[in-house]
């Protein structure tokens, strides 16, 4: 599929965005084809937790599954704060209904327990107990690892920023097999060697 077929990557802002969580993901995927759009609550400007101010390209009410790749849901104190942000976790169960994915990391993962898009699918976050505070019933489906891919669902925790984006480069065709493996390496592991492989591939 040429860039110019591909759909775009939504990326959800709100106020209290951590930043760190989606870079070496939307960097990636840009440089790999993908337009990556930002989708708010409404087109009034957020700012992240690091006080980068984000304008939304599009707002949550006039985003169709059908019309994205992938919608990529951070981390935010927000998650944890109130329901604010729970509109964006009933948008992610119209896009897994619509077999489009869905990426959560850190709070957004918390945000997709208390929609019940955990109960039955491998999962992994923070530390279970993080999760276990919403009193959602997945429990038994928890996962102690950097980062779980089940069906079209993607989730890591806030310390694992690499390892969340290689599920994303993976689950989208972006990066495949040793390249997949060397740039995971690069990025997280500081492998001089793996920098040779991705060279030799043109990355």
């Amino acid at each position: 599929m040429s860039s110019s077929d591909r759909k775009p990557v939504h990326l959800a802002v709100y106020d209290t965005l951590a930043d760190w969580e989606t870079g070496h993901t939307t960097a990636y995927l840009a440089r790999g084809g993908y337009e990556i759009r930002t989708v708010g609550a409404s087109l009034a400007p957020v700012r992240s937790v690091g006080g980068l101010r984000i304008q939304p390209d599009v707002t949550l009410d006039d985003l169709r599954p059908e019309d994205s790749s992938l919608l990529i849901l951070p981390g935010a104190d927000l998650w944890d704060t109130g329901d604010d942000l729970a509109p964006f976790a009933r948008k992610a169960r119209e896009f897994l209904d619509a077999d489009v994915p869905v990426a959560a990391i850190c709070g957004g993962t918390a945000g997709l327990a208390r929609e019940g898009l955990l109960d039955d699918r491998a999962h992994t976050s923070a530390v279970s107990f993080y999760l276990a505070a919403t009193g959602y019933k997945g429990g038994e489906r928890y996962v102690d690892t950097d980062a779980v891919t089940d069906g079209r669902l993607i989730t890591a925790g806030p310390t694992e920023p690499v390892a969340f984006a290689r599920e994303v480069f993976g689950l989208l065709g972006v990066y495949e097999g040793e390249v997949l493996d060397a740039w995971y390496r690069l990025f997280h592991d500081s492998d001089a060697e793996a920098y040779a492989v991705l060279e030799a591939a043109g990355q």
